[in-house]
Order: C-alpha cells, then sequence, then structure tokens
C-alpha cells in the first residue's frame, strides 16, 4: 500500500462541490429525535435518516457525484460496479437518471430486495460467489472487455466526497455536535463524515462503528496497518467488505477519534428499537452506529450525538431469524 501522502486524498472542498452536484437530484434526509432515546442515553441525540435517501440509502449521493462527472464519451460507454446491495442501487439508479449504461456485479446471495431492486433501475446484473469469486477481478475484466468505467463502493474520491454531505446537512440543520457516530464498511461514509465534521464542528469526535465478525477496520485503526477480514458471519451485510481502502485507510487514521464493534445480537436489540419505538426502517447495517449509542457502548452523557443511519432497504423474509437472536 502507498503512504499515505502519495495519495491525493479528498477534502472537505470536494464535499462541498458535490453538494453542489447532487442538489435537488438527492434528498436532504430529515433528522429524527426521540425522547425516549434521550433518556435512555442521558444525551441529544439527532439520527440522519439516510433510510429516506433516494434507492434507500447514503449511497446515491456519492454513485451521483461520481457519474455525473464521467466523461461524455465515457457516459455513453458506461459503468461497472460491485456491490452487495446499496452500491449497486445507488449506481443503477445515478445511471438511469443521467442516461449511463451500467453492469453491477453483484454476490448471489445478496438480499433479494437489493437485487430486485437493482434490475427494476435497469441495471444489467452479474452474480458471482463469495466464497469463491473476486468481484473485483470480474469488474476489472468487464471493464477492460466493454470499455466501462468502475466505480468501486467506497475508495473513490467522488463516492467519498458524496457520502460526506450526508453529515455535512445534518450540522448545518442541528448545529455543532461533541460526537458524531456512522456504520463503517470500507469507510467511504465515515471518512466522508470525519472530513466534514472537522470543518463545521471543531472538536466533534467522530467514531466509526462495525460488526464484531468484520472488525477489520477496527483492527486497522488500532495496529495502524491495514487489517482485512474475508466474508464475516453477520446480519450487517452491507459491511462485509474486506478491507478499508487505499483512500479510506488513511482518512480514518488521519481523521477519525475511534472505532468500536457492535455484535449481531446487540444490533438487534437496536434494530428492533429503531422499528417498534421511532417507527424508522432501518436494515441491520444502517443500525450499527445507533446500536453502539442505544445499547451504551459508549459513554455520551450529557453530549449532542448525531447518528447516521445510513440505509434501509430490510430484506424482511430475514425477520424472524434476526428476531431469534434476542
Amino acid at each position: 500500500m502507498p503512504e499515505p501522502a502519495t495519495i491525493a486524498l479528498p477534502t472537505y472542498a470536494d464535499i462541498e462541490l458535490a453538494a453542489q452536484r447532487i442538489a435537488g437530484v438527492a434528498h436532504r434526509t430529515p433528522v429524527m429525535t426521540s425522547r425516549t432515546a434521550n433518556a435512555r442515553t442521558h444525551a441529544q441525540l439527532f439520527f440522519k435518516c439516510e433510510t429516506f435517501q433516494r434507492g434507500g440509502a447514503f449511497k446515491f449521493r456519492g454513485a451521483y457525484n461520481a457519474l455525473v462527472q464521467l466523461p461524455d464519451d465515457q457516459k455513453r460507454r458506461g459503468v461497472v460496479a460491485f456491490s452487495s446491495g446499496n452500491h449497486a442501487q445507488a449506481v443503477g439508479l445515478a445511471g438511469q437518471i443521467l442516461g449511463i449504461p451500467r453492469v453491477i456485479v453483484m454476490p448471489a446471495d445478496s438480499p433479494e430486495v437489493k437485487r430486485r431492486a437493482t434490475a427494476e433501475y435497469g441495471a444489467e446484473i452479474v452474480l458471482y460467489d463469495r466464497l469463491t469469486d473476486d468481484r473485483e477481478a470480474i469488474g476489472r475484466r468487464l471493464a477492460d472487455e466493454r470499455g466501462l468505467a468502475v466505480i468501486p463502493p467506497y475508495d473513490h474520491p467522488a463516492i467519498v466526497a458524496g457520502a460526506g454531505t450526508a453529515a455535512r446537512e445534518l450540522i448545518e440543520e442541528v448545529g455543532p455536535l461533541d460526537v458524531l457516530l456512522t456504520p463503517c464498511g470500507g469507510g467511504g461514509l465515515l471518512s466522508g463524515s470525519a472530513l466534514a465534521a472537522e470543518a463545521l464542528s471543531p472538536g466533534c469526535r467522530v467514531l466509526g462503528v462495525e460488526p464484531l465478525a468484520g472488525d477489520d477496520a477496527t483492527r486497522s485503526f488500532r495496529s495502524k496497518t491495514l487489517q482485512s477480514v474475508r466474508n464475516p458471519d453477520t446480519i450487517a451485510d452491507g459491511a462485509r467488505t474486506a478491507s478499508l481502502g487505499r483512500l479510506t485507510f488513511p482518512l480514518v487514521l488521519g481523521h477519525v477519534a475511534d472505532m468500536l464493534t457492535v455484535d449481531d445480537r446487540t444490533l438487534v436489540r437496536a434494530l428492533f428499537f429503531l422499528w417498534e419505538r421511532m417507527k424508522l426502517i432501518v436494515e441491520p447495517t444502517g443500525a450499527l452506529a445507533a446500536a453502539a449509542v442505544l445499547e451504551r457502548l459508549l459513554d455520551v452523557r450529557g453530549a449532542r450525538v448525531g447518528i447516521i443511519l445510513s440505509g434501509g432497504n430490510v430484506d424482511l423474509s430475514q425477520v424472524q431469524a434476526w428476531r431469534a437472536l434476542l
């Protein structure tokens, strides 16, 4: 991996430009509060509901920001992306809006709700076996064969900058925060959020939260060396990424205060609280940051806390299995 100094990392200025590009196309999602959640944590919690974003997740912000900047000749040829679901849907929808052909490489065991939505946006889907195949290799081969531009799910400056617009909106709406928590898979949302918080709310501690079974980012953060994990067994399917990326790893090291992990049982408890008490349909990955706060894995008493609910594409066929974890 190159030294961080040799990589052109995105900055807050890129987030500002991304906000301009997506304005009027991406939704400005609501911020919700809950007296019950505040009483439970003795804090003031602000939930940024990216569950209401187009495509059902924050991923649309980065996908549109990346695709809209492509040269016209590349827009005609198209793009290829690889994703277990939310980035797939985001690229599918953004490409539909912009009239760009898109091929999406998805694991065969990805949630049916995400695969179906991606197809309904008009994307061509190529399935692979996550246990035996390399999705990035498949994406590169398709790119070479068809002249497609590769749009990765997190390790891309425009994707990070687009993701950061969610935290930008949150802080603009509610004011300075003491703590901001986001789910972490490949680190795109976490990196962009940290850049936005550093610029708009100096002194805010930004933390990433990932599933215990897929704790590669936490181990990377602690050891300062890039760690990986392969196909972790967790209900948080959007956080099964192998590792942080060439961009996101140095951004996380340079701008994030700490990392936390939650096990699936803790995650399910938070998930049902969000569904039943706040009436918010959040998918497991989207609830990671909320779980760390609601289940009191972090002491936030007296603090103003931002929590990004990153996605709401729930596979309802799995609800009974998740409930059995309680």
